[in-house]
């Protein structure tokens, strides 16, 4: 069934501008993806967009030879045409269309590829007056179709030249399908305001009624936000523990949190043997005190250089048995304190325990997790596959082959998708393909380390970027920044100087906390009621009325679950 978000038609939104109202058409956005090898392509998105003769069916016109391979045009045996690279002496020799690029618009791609054997890694890149630009990447396989989805903007309007390039030189490229789509940055903040309205928000009912249960005409109401339904947070480390102010300008702010240390196991067994959870345990004790909920991170780290001495020096059998009494001790001891786990961090990119204790290590921890906490997301956690398409090892399609492996293995378990989303400088298009990409998994998706590289304006111009199109993707359901503070400077982006005064980067933060923290007023009217649209969370609704001598307070929720209409009665 196609989710409302991701039907495709034209639609309208408006611009205010010195408070005229000006409808556009705009081109909706399509967030289809599939992760399946098709025995033919799809037809292209967009009818190919800006690409000539997208489908081959008028043989390689628009089409030329990048760099010294032969291209051919061949036909399938059910009709189906495309372009074929061969004789490539080198991996970047492909078919290529030379396209004509604006600045300030935001392109998505997409392109469906084979090869003639075996499997190969192809890369889309687009090549411009000022470079080259990885536009997505994907592994394309022998005897079926692989959809590679991404996206790029460029810095400089002018000519470009799209082609395809792989990690060999001896594949075969088959390309059909193409497209390239332009969006204007107005187009592209209608799809935000459009996916919101839809999967963040609700039109809410709220009807006042006297004592005796008739609606109660000219109450003035207000509706106030307590919670947030979004889970939206900040990393935090153990010196909150006795900073005051550090604890004051976190609890204001943030519903759920990841330490960043404090529960790993270097942290809780720095002696083999020697468990101390004390630090972990009061960090639990203060965000619950404020309400807000922790993800559990982690149980392991599979990058070898994050392993203490003393369990390198283990032989297999002895890790095995201090993995055993690790991931007991620890999962058992925050059961159902924690809503998540990031059971083997960065799992995609590295094998620790894989290369000492077998290929199903992590399949079984997952395994082990799961019974222990049964009720606990678990989490497939790494990094780069969000943040460019230039990691050969963490592109979407290879992430997801990961993730279904795991998956297989706890069929039964909640599952999730973890992006740790450490950013340089943004490909905004790129990004919202990749979550394209991982909603077909049909789980949670959550960027879990969110960070820029530093604190200025240009840098809070990127971190409001990617946080803007983190919530208005679908299928992400929340985020947690990498921002831990301490008085010596954050890992690669602090939030506010040493006083919790805000960088701008803080600013950019508090600035979309308002504005996602919906709340309205106003009087009812003659039959009672008032309809407001509401971010999902949790509210306070006041009313006053000179036949009541004082003010009325109800809680509602608002979710995607919740009634439509709420009926509250003022109390004399």
């Amino acid at each position: 069934m196609t989710a409302p978000w991701q039907k495709a038609a034209f639609f309208l939104f408006v611009l205010i501008l010195g408070g005229q109202a000006i409808f556009v058409n705009s081109v909706p956005y399509d967030y289809s993806a599939t992760t399946e090898c098709l025995a033919e392509p799809l037809k292209p998105q967009y009818g190919g967009g800006i690409i000539v003769n997208p489908e081959f069916e008028k043989s390689l016109d628009g089409w030329t030879s990048f760099g010294y391979a032969n291209v051919a045009h061949k036909v399938s045996k059910s009709g189906n045409r495309f372009s074929v690279a061969h004789d490539r002496s080198v991996p970047h020799h492909s078919v290529s269309q030379k396209v004509h690029l604006e600045k300030d618009k935001l392109y998505t791609l997409s392109a469906w590829l084979q090869v003639d054997k075996g499997t190969a890694d192809v890369r889309a890149v687009v090549k411009t007056p000022n470079g080259f630009i990885a536009a997505g990447a994907i592994e394309a396989k022998a005897s079926c179709w692989s959809m590679l989805k991404g996206g790029l903007t460029v810095n400089i309007s002018g000519p470009a030249e799209l082609y395809f390039e792989s990690n060999n030189s001896t594949s075969e490229i088959w390309v059909d399908s193409v497209s390239l789509q332009p969006f204007t940055l107005d187009e592209w903040r209608s799809h935000h305001n459009s996916t919101i309205n839809q999967v963040r928000k609700k039109m809410v009912s709220v009807t006042a009624l006297d004592a005796k249960g008739k609606p109660l005409a000219g109450a003035k109401f207000t509706v106030y936000p307590i919670r947030p339904g979004f889970p939206f947070g900040t990393a935090i480390n153990q010196g909150i523990l006795w900073n005051p102010e550090y604890q004051k300008w976190f609890a204001n702010r943030f519903t759920v949190t990841t330490f960043e240390n404090e529960m790993k196991w270097y942290s809780t067994e720095q002696t083999r043997g020697h468990e101390d959870y004390s630090v972990a345990d009061a960090m639990l004790a203060f965000v619950q005190k404020h309400g807000v909920h922790v993800r559990g991170h982690n149980v392991f780290w599979n990058d070898p250089n994050t392993q203490m001495n003393w369990v390198k020096w283990l032989n297999n059998w002895e890790l095995q048995q201090a993995a055993t009494r690790r991931l007991n001790s620890v999962v058992s001891r925050y059961k159902n304190q924690v809503i998540a786990w990031d059971v083997n961090n960065e799992n995609v990119h590295f094998n620790f325990f894989e290369s000492r204790l077998g290929q199903d290590a992590s399949k079984i921890f997952y395994q082990e997790v799961h019974r222990i906490d049964p009720n606990v997301v678990l989490f497939l956690n790494d990094y780069n596959t969000l943040e460019e398409p230039g990691d050969w090892n963490a592109t979407p399609d290879k992430y997801l082959k990961r993730f279904h492996q795991i998956r297989a293995g706890v069929p039964n378990a909640k599952m999730a998708i973890g992006l740790e989303s450490h950013f340089n400088v943004p490909n905004i298009p790129y990004m919202r393909s990749v979550l394209d990409q991982m909603a077909s998994a049909g789980v949670p998706i959550w960027l879990t380390e969110l960070d820029v590289a530093g604190t200025d304006p240009i840098q809070a111009n990127y971190l409001e970027q990617i946080l803007r199109e983190g919530y208005s993707h679908p299928a992400v359901q929340g985020i947690v920044m990498w921002a831990s503070w301490t008085p010596n400077g954050c890992y690669r982006m602090c939030l506010t100087n040493n006083l919790f005064q805000n960088f701008p980067v803080g600013h950019t933060v508090d600035s979309l906390i308002r504005e996602w923290n919906t709340h309205s007023y106003g009087t009812t009217a003659k039959d009672g009621s008032f309809q407001v649209h509401l971010s999902h969370g949790e509210y306070e609704v006041r009313f006053e009325h000179p036949s009541v001598n004082s003010s009325s307070v109800h809680k509602i929720k608002v979710d995607a679950g919740s009634h439509h209409e709420h009926k509250l009665q003022i109390q004399h």
